[in-house]
């Protein structure tokens, strides 16, 4: 039938696999479980090396070890991603991550407290986060219909950022009441539940097709290469994933310093700043999923790009506190506007052997963006104001988004990036 709507689409889609809820709720209830180890472990880890070592030079070392694995192995972890079963990948790589957490945790508990173990750890759970994170983003369209993937990711990052309001008080209040060796259980037991939860999941045979299916590892590698370099709508998104990571998240983080030396060293006031952006960011994402689902998914994700580069502006401009706090609540209300569309529509878009190498550049592009931008806005916040480079950093945003649009290949990207909205 020729002229079948979206909606009847999407019925037969779900009717021909009727029980895709519950995979689809037992894969996130075992994903949420899981992150929440992990999350936990993140600030157990960053607050003791800076309690115990108070050395600028371990916290960089800390940043390095926590995301350069990640971009290495992310390279390849997309292509096995779409070689391999995603599912036994998953489960692989947090057995293995749990299984480091736990030898740290023995050695740590018998007293071994060298840095480099803590550093080893570190490196490889974020090589099993590259493995991790473009399998579970290719997985997801695998058991949900595809008019329902827009809901269903908004649901994710809702949970992702509920998880960020709660993880750091419960880790303040394990790592406090017990030890970091605690922390290192916790998340080894969360990592059972989660990989138990994933057993119980149903995930459809991924066909390759005819053309690919006799391709070797290599050439895989070669082809996904190929693939995001030519194809012009995700080479649209990466570059845009790009700028937003350098001149927006790598900023943001500076915006502790900014309270620190604008408004006062009060600890509640940098709380406050954390929740602020983290209840904006539930909200957000509670958002585009109950309404989102039949909005245009690449004008969602220019026009919070453009939002974001004014919320830096006034960042910048704002000279109150609570103003300032009503900002930041405004970022963390616009991130799931722009994450949740651009990774639906990835999803939607790109061939689902192709998926995994995909976001294999998704993750090295995140993993590298912010400590880059990191790297060149950490230095100027000594010599300038964080006022300064927020308001910079907003206005250079608004400008190139002013000229991807303006330019024919910019014009071109985005035409050929509504050819592939589904809505």
């Amino acid at each position: 039938m020729t002229d079948m709507t979206e909606e009847t689409k999407g019925a037969v889609v779900a009717e021909e696999r009727p029980g895709w809820r519950r995979e689809v709720t037992l894969f996130l209830s075992g994903q949420t479980i899981s992150l929440f180890g992990s999350m936990l472990v993140q600030y157990a880890v960053m607050w003791h090396l800076t309690l115990e070592t108070k050395s600028g030079g371990v916290m960089a070392l800390y940043a390095v070890f926590g995301f350069l694995p990640q971009a290495v192995i992310s390279i390849f972890g997309g292509v096995w991603a779409d070689r391999l079963d995603r599912k036994k990948l998953i489960i692989g790589a947090d057995a293995t991550i749990a299984i480091v957490t736990l030898a740290l945790a023995m050695f740590m508990a018998a007293g071994a407290t060298d840095l480099w173990l803590i550093f080893v750890a570190i490196a490889i759970r974020s090589a099993g986060a590259g493995i991790q994170m473009p399998a579970v983003a290719a997985l997801l369209p695998q058991i949900v219909p595809t008019d329902k993937l827009m809901r269903v990711n908004g649901i994710n990052g809702t949970i992702q950022s509920a998880m960020m309001l709660v993880a750091p008080a419960a880790a303040a209040a394990v790592y406090a009441s017990m030890s970091i060796v605690a922390v290192f259980y916790i998340d080894v037991v969360t990592a059972v539940i989660g990989i138990g939860l994933l057993l119980l999941v149903t995930v459809p045979r991924l066909v390759r097709s005819e053309e690919t299916a006799h391709l070797g590892y290599f050439d895989d590698l070669v082809g996904g290469v190929k693939y995001v370099v030519t194809h012009t709508f995700v080479r649209w998104i990466l570059v845009l994933y790009a700028v937003v990571f350098v001149l927006i998240v790598a900023p943001s983080f500076l915006t502790p310093l900014m309270i620190v030396r604008t408004f006062g060293e009060e600890v509640w006031k940098l709380t406050v700043n954390e929740l602020a952006f983290s209840i904006g960011m539930v909200l957000g994402g509670a958002a585009v999923a109950a309404w989102a689902g039949t909005w245009n998914r690449v004008r969602m994700i220019l026009v919070s790009t453009l939002v974001f580069g004014a919320i830096s502006i006034g960042l910048g401009l704002s000279t109150n506190l609570w103003v300032f706090f009503a900002f930041m609540f405004l970022l963390g209300l616009s991130v799931p506007a722009f994450s949740t569309p651009s990774f639906t529509v990835l999803q939607e878009t790109v061939e689902p052997e192709m998926q995994g190498r995909v976001f294999g550049f998704v993750g090295i592009v995140m993993a590298l963006s912010m400590p880059f931008g990191m790297a060149v806005f950490g230095p100027l916040a000594d010599t300038f104001s964080v006022e300064s480079l927020l308001i910079f950093a907003g206005v250079a945003l608004l400008l190139v988004v002013a000229l991807a649009l303006a330019v024919p290949g910019g014009r071109r990207a985005v035409r050929a990036a509504n050819e592939h909205a589904t809505v």
